[in-house]
């Protein structure tokens, strides 16, 4: 069995009198240490299926499991617990805290989890140092670039060892060669680190480069012919 195993996922949402469906019977599994990628054009459901996995919405029915557990019967406390330990989300948009320093902002989940400040600065500088950063780690994120900000995003949802790795248009705010840089670094890091990651993009060469391509359309996840 896979780490995580989506089977028959519906999902809809009221609009007016009707509900607009995302997903119809959607199945996924999704082996440890793969990397996945789900392409597709903008409003299929892309961003919604990984909230979904997060645990940041729930399914209209179906399930998702997280080591053979539903993550719908998870307590608030749980959710919380599996998103700090278990998961490492990338976002299109850093999140960033700009009062914060890039090693501060790496440190923040670890803080969250009760690491003591000395043990979370270590391992966020060792971080900073793993995505090219060792020299940027006390400089604000006003004074990084949008790579480099980027770069910050990604040693923060390391920097706790989760299992699973989400990343939403990584690389959709970049310029074409910073985009280049970053998702490498993604993918190598991901690799390095036997993660299991869903990766959400448009561009097809990352999708490609990916263990398995999927594309969602029409609410269901189909198979990328090279």
């Amino acid at each position: 069995m896979g780490l995580l195993k989506i089977h028959n996922l519906f999902k809809a949402y009221r609009s007016g009198e009707a509900d607009l469906r995302v997903f119809s019977a959607l199945d996924l599994e999704v082996a440890r240490g793969e990397m996945v990628a789900i392409t597709g054009p903008s409003g299929t459901g892309k961003s919604t299926l990984l909230h979904l996995i997060a645990g940041l919405d729930s399914p209209t029915s179906g399930s998702i499991l997280y080591k053979g557990r539903s993550i719908d019967s998870f307590s608030e406390r749980e959710l919380a617990e599996f998103r700090n330990r278990e998961l490492g989300y990338v976002w299109q948009h850093h999140y960033l805290l700009r009062e914060f320093t890039a090693e501060e902002n790496v440190m923040m989940p670890l803080l969250v989890r009760g690491v003591g400040r000395s043990d979370a600065s270590r391992v966020a500088a060792q971080g900073l140092a793993d995505t090219g950063l060792a020299d940027r780690r006390g400089h604000r994120v006003g004074e990084l670039s949008g790579g480099e900000q980027q770069r910050v995003a990604i040693a923060r949802a390391l920097a706790g060892s989760p299992s699973l790795l989400l990343a939403d248009e990584p690389t959709g705010n970049l310029d074409e060669t910073t985009s280049e840089a970053v998702f490498e670094l993604l993918a190598g890091l991901a690799r390095a680190r036997q993660l299991t990651s869903i990766i959400a993009t448009h561009n097809p060469r990352f999708a490609r480069r990916c263990d398995r391509a999927l594309e969602l359309r029409a609410g269901s996840l189909r198979p990328v012919t090279p």
